[in-house]
């Protein structure tokens, strides 16, 4: 008789110690990009008044598809430019590589037209220009980044 009541006040107080618990578990989630394409610009080493240095280049992606309904295989591609019926988009994106060995290989190595592929976590920041205007900046922090042969 006493039991029964006691074991449902011990499940109560179970279930909600377990629903603190969870609540305080953080969320697993992803921030990863993986590029390929081709550095626009050689890239630069800055650094500011007690902060890591940082290696930053641009780099180009490119986007290409057919705006027709039917599907074509790979071999056709050639086909496809004569028809004039492909479209293309290029990305510019900012790369910033903060890790030591990372960074000063990618300075030292990685020139304007290079083809390469970098691996990294998006992130957006805020900084202030010269004239003192708060801007808003998207790099990918890279970091890998993979030289490839042209």
């Amino acid at each position: 008789m006493w039991r029964r009541p006691a074991w449902q006040v011990l499940r109560q107080f179970v279930r909600h110690d377990s629903d603190t618990v969870t609540s305080l578990v953080l969320e697993r989630s992803m921030n990863r990009v993986q590029l390929l394409g081709r550095v626009g610009q050689d890239p630069i080493m800055r650094q500011v008044e007690g902060k890591n240095p940082v290696t930053i280049f641009s780099l180009a992606t490119n986007e290409m598809w057919r705006t027709g309904d039917s599907e074509m295989g790979q071999g056709a591609l050639l086909l496809l430019f004569a028809l004039g019926d492909i479209s293309q988009k290029t990305t510019w994106h900012r790369i910033s590589v903060f890790r030591p060995g990372l960074r000063d290989v990618t300075y030292q190595y990685v020139r304007k037209g290079s083809r390469i592929f970098v691996e990294g976590k998006i992130d957006y920041g805020e900084y202030t220009d010269k004239n003192n205007v708060r801007r808003q900046a998207t790099t990918i922090i890279a970091d890998n980044v993979i030289f490839l042969s042209d």
